[in-house]
């Protein structure tokens, strides 16, 4: 009988050796899965430039979603025209508002990079969009087609980190 229960001791603390070694490689598995969202989700709305095409009341109102939030800073978010595209370049995410940019959509495609997101707020009740702008739209990487402010937001948030982040 003194037999057995050394040998039920000796399984015993290598099981508890076992089991505490897994929790720590879960551990670690959980740490390095989950740290480089968290990586790029801080530096994203830490640095990251975004340009927002719209204009007037459309800009404003979608400017102070961004600053509201309280996620964004102020200096992060810059109105772009249609006749500076070219200064949208160094920027890391495009919001276009479709009322603003619906003329001058090819351009905007041709000047977002791969790793560049951009998010288009397209209200339902501003008209809905034709089915060549949606194909047009869709051919493009990362490029999003938003209808709801609510969801804006959320988006904007995934686009930054799911895109890549260049220093």
């Amino acid at each position: 009988m003194g037999n057995v229960l050394k040998i039920l001791d000796v399984i015993g603390y290598w099981s508890t050796i076992i089991v505490i070694i897994a929790f720590f490689v879960e551990c670690g598995k959980w740490f390095m899965g989950i740290s480089p969202a968290l990586l790029r989700l801080g530096k994203g709305l830490a640095s990251r430039k975004i340009a927002v095409f719209a204009e007037g009341d459309d800009f404003n109102s979608l400017r102070s979603l961004l600053v509201d939030s309280k996620l964004f800073k102020e200096k992060n978010v810059t109105q772009i025209t249609k006749c500076e595209l070219k200064k949208a370049e160094d920027f890391s995410l495009f919001l276009a508002h479709w009322k603003s940019i619906s003329s001058c959509l090819e351009d905007i495609l041709s000047a977002k990079k791969d790793c560049t997101a951009l998010v288009i707020y397209a209200p339902q009740k501003e008209g809905h969009l034709s089915s060549e702008s949606i194909d047009k739209i869709n051919e493009h990487r990362n490029v999003i087609l938003v209808n709801f402010r609510g969801r804006l937001l959320n988006d904007i948030i995934t686009s930054l980190i799911t895109t890549s982040y260049e220093r």
